[in-house]
């Protein structure tokens, strides 16, 4: 392969990470806790999209555990959008190792 070549493949390398990107706020997850009690979506730019709560899981004398509840679902909503956002990187680069890449966006 020759440098003309290779410049090619990264300029188009380079337009899919962008527009991948773009598409990251279009990706959204969900995660939850407290079997379903909180609900949290976020997209994979890592944007929380909304986040419900159970009247059940309101309890006046334990809020630690609602703060609990929202913490692991948060958590796990924005694990699960770190996801989605290194599997479209790395399908655009073909297993390359671009570690942290996906956190840029």
């Amino acid at each position: 392969m020759d440098m003309q070549q290779m410049l090619e493949q990264a300029r188009v390398m380079q337009q899919q990470l962008l527009d991948a990107q773009d598409n990251m706020s279009n990706i959204e997850v969900s995660a939850s806790a407290g079997g379903g009690m909180v609900r949290v979506n976020a997209t994979a730019d890592m944007k929380l999209t909304s986040i419900s709560i159970d009247p059940d899981a309101v309890d006046p004398d334990d809020v630690s555990m609602l703060e609990d509840l929202v913490l692991t679902a948060v958590n796990a909503a924005l694990a699960k959008a770190n996801e989605a956002a290194n599997s479209q990187v790395a399908g655009i680069t073909g297993g390359l190792d671009m570690s942290g890449l996906s956190n840029l966006f």
